[in-house]
């Protein structure tokens, strides 16, 4: 992975205090050009954000993310472009490292990110997260996958031993 993100857009610790800290994300032409490049996509035509970053008593910063884009993939059966949208959120909990044994871990709870500096890279958040709402097999409606017929109960390599078994001569 490249050190400089497709779609970066960092914010310093300091930016962050109790009152929320709320930030629009739009990508632009070349960061989408990226980002498809980078998720095996056909096109990737918006990508957009609205995060929230907030300090919690515990020192900890929740960031909580909605996000929306439209994009094209490769069905997997024709290779044909195959359009689709995706809409979702969710949060994450960043702290120093020593700070994720002391972090809640329910199913309800946010995954825990550890800080390695002084800033969230609240960019790579989305696009990580953009990923993982991607379907992982696309297929166009009208694709159809032609299988050869199974094998016969009559062949195989098991046939000489079903015909055996049933007293059917060789």
């Amino acid at each position: 992975m490249s050190s400089c993100p497709e779609f970066g857009r960092v914010v310093p610790l300091t930016r962050v205090g109790s009152e929320p800290y709320r930030q629009e994300l739009v990508a632009t032409e070349a960061e989408r050009a990226a980002l498809a490049h980078r998720f095996g996509l056909v096109s990737l035509d918006r990508l957009a954000a609205e995060v929230e970053l907030i300090r919690e008593p515990a020192g900890t910063i929740l960031l909580t993310a909605a996000f929306e884009a439209v994009f094209e993939q490769e069905c997997i059966v024709t290779l044909d472009p195959v359009a689709g949208s995706v809409s979702e959120w969710f949060k994450l909990r960043y702290g120093a490292p020593e700070q994720e044994a002391d972090a809640p871990a329910g199913d309800d709870d946010p995954a825990f990110e550890p800080l390695g500096g002084d800033a969230i890279d609240i960019g790579e958040a989305i696009a990580q997260e953009f990923s993982l709402a991607l379907p992982p097999f696309p297929r166009a409606a009208d694709a159809t996958l032609e299988i050869d017929d199974p094998e016969t109960p009559g062949d195989g390599p098991f046939a000489a031993l079903e015909k055996l078994r049933r007293g059917q001569p060789q």
